[in-house]
C-alpha cells in the first residue's frame, strides 16, 4: 500500500461511516487473525473525546490502523515515538492527525482551564491559540468561530511538529515512504475533512 492509498482508505473508511453502511466483519476471526502479527497500514492521533471514537468512524477494524488518542490530540515525547514504531518498524503509510468540532481540550485551553495535570496538557495547545489572527472578537469557549480556527491551528502544528521533531519520520516523508495529513471530525455529521494540502 502506498500513502495516497492509506489516505483513500481513510477516507472510503469515513465515506462508509457516515452512510451507515459499514463492512461486515467477524471479530473473533479478526483477533485470531492477528495474534501472531500486525500490519497495521496507518497511524491516527485523535481526540479523547467519546464522540470520536476513530476505528469506528473510519470503519476500520482489529489489527488497521494505530490509534493513539489523548485530549486535544496534542502531540508529546511518547506519541512521537510510537509514530516512529509505527512507521519505522511496523510499516505503516500514513500519520494522519484528525482534530474535531466543539472540543473541550480547545476551549478548556482558550478559557485557560487549570485542573491538576490537565493545566500541563492545555499549554501544549497555547502556541496554536497563538496562531489565530486577533480579530476583536472574543477569544475564549464561547466564540465558536475562534474554537474552530485554533482547533484547525493545533492540527497543523502536530503535522509540523511531527517533521520538526523526528528525523526518522522527516526523512521517511522525504523519501516518500510515507504521508502525513491533518483533518478535522465533525461531531454534529460524522464526517472527516482532510485537509489535502498538508499530504507531505
Amino acid at each position: 500500500m502506498t500513502p495516497s492509498q492509506a489516505l483513500a482508505e481513510l477516507r472510503a473508511g469515513n465515506a462508509r461511516f457516515v452512510s451507515s453502511q459499514p463492512r461486515v466483519r467477524q471479530p473473533a476471526s479478526d483477533v485470531k487473525a492477528t495474534a501472531s502479527g500486525q500490519y497495521p497500514f496507518a497511524v491516527v492521533l485523535s481526540c479523547l473525546d467519546s464522540r470520536q471514537p476513530i476505528e469506528l468512524v473510519l470503519d476500520q477494524g482489529i489489527g488497521d490502523i494505530f490509534s493513539a488518542r489523548v485530549a486535544g490530540n496534542v502531540l508529546n515525547d511518547d506519541i512521537l515515538g510510537s509514530m516512529e514504531f509505527a512507521c519505522k518498524v511496523s510499516g505503516a503509510k500514513l500519520i494522519a492527525v484528525i482534530g474535531h468540532s466543539n472540543c473541550g481540550a480547545i476551549k478548556g485551553a482558550a478559557d485557560k482551564v487549570e485542573l491538576g495535570n490537565l493545566t500541563g496538557l492545555l499549554t501544549r495547545v497555547k502556541p496554536a491559540i497563538d496562531q489565530v489572527p486577533d480579530d476583536g472578537q472574543p477569544r475564549n469557549a464561547k466564540n465558536y468561530a475562534f474554537v474552530a480556527k485554533v482547533a484547525e491551528a493545533n492540527v497543523r502544528l502536530a503535522l509540523q511538529q511531527i517533521r520538526e521533531r523526528s528525523p526518522i519520520l522527516r526523512e521517511m516523508l522525504d523519501q516518500g515512504k510515507i504521508g502525513l495529513v491533518g483533518g478535522m471530525y465533525d461531531l454534529a455529521t460524522g464526517e472527516i475533512h482532510f485537509y489535502d494540502n498538508q499530504f507531505r
